[in-house]
């Protein structure tokens, strides 16, 4: 934590941009303590909040996008040999790939809330040919609700960062579950909507001959 303020203190607004532009080529750095900790500063004068909102939010989503690009020209094969030197190893490739066939396109959106899965986004989305609009829709809209948490956070609780930053890759976690059961439903749904909506009428009708009894 020390370290991160040094580093703010020598390079101020950069530390974040490049940081987090780093991290989206799925390089180590700390994107969620490096933001708290800004957030912190601004409380101090050091930082203009909405600066500090602004420059992470460009270096999170400019990586993202250049890792579809490198995703999508470079495509499977050349991942599949020289992944290991981007620590995309194919074992992870296929977890991901899979994830994307199963939760779809909205993984994007709550992709920057997941460690070790918003490193990735990116070469997984080019990859797999996501159309741009919607990496740019649900990267921006992920983007900037991953930004905004963080940089609150640190910016109204200060000192006790590390703590919370753990209470809420926790519920992070929780709420990415909770999404993806609802995605599955809602897929399941959709495969089996007359059935559905049969089972529907069947239940209303039986309601309302219920109903009926109870008034006679």
């Amino acid at each position: 934590m020390e370290w991160i303020s040094q580093m703010f203190g020598q390079y101020g607004y950069f530390v974040l941009f490049f940081g987090l532009f780093a991290e989206s080529l799925a390089l180590p750095f700390p994107g969620e303590l490096a933001m708290a900790i800004a957030g912190h500063m601004a409380t101090l004068g050091t930082f203009q909040l909405t600066s500090i909102i602004l420059v992470s939010y460009l270096g999170a989503i400019t990586g993202t996008f250049v890792t579809y690009m490198l995703g999508r020209r470079l495509g499977t094969p050349f991942f599949e040999k020289y992944g290991k030197y981007f620590f995309l190893k194919p074992e992870r490739l296929r977890q991901l790939t899979e994830w994307f066939g199963k939760y779809g396109d909205k993984l994007i959106l709550v992709s920057y809330f997941v460690p070790g899965l918003r490193h990735f986004t990116g070469y997984v989305a080019g990859i797999l040919k996501v159309r741009f609009g919607t990496l740019l829709l649900y990267n921006g809209i992920g983007g900037i609700l991953w930004v905004i948490t963080y940089v609150t956070v640190g910016h109204i609780f200060g000192a006790k960062i590390e703590q919370l930053l753990h209470l809420i890759t926790q519920y992070s976690f929780g709420a990415v579950v909770v999404l993806a059961l609802l995605a599955g439903l809602a897929v399941v749904a959709r495969k089996n909507k007359a059935l559905l909506l049969q089972w529907l009428r069947a239940r209303y009708v039986g309601l309302q001959k219920l109903f009926v009894r109870s008034v006679k």
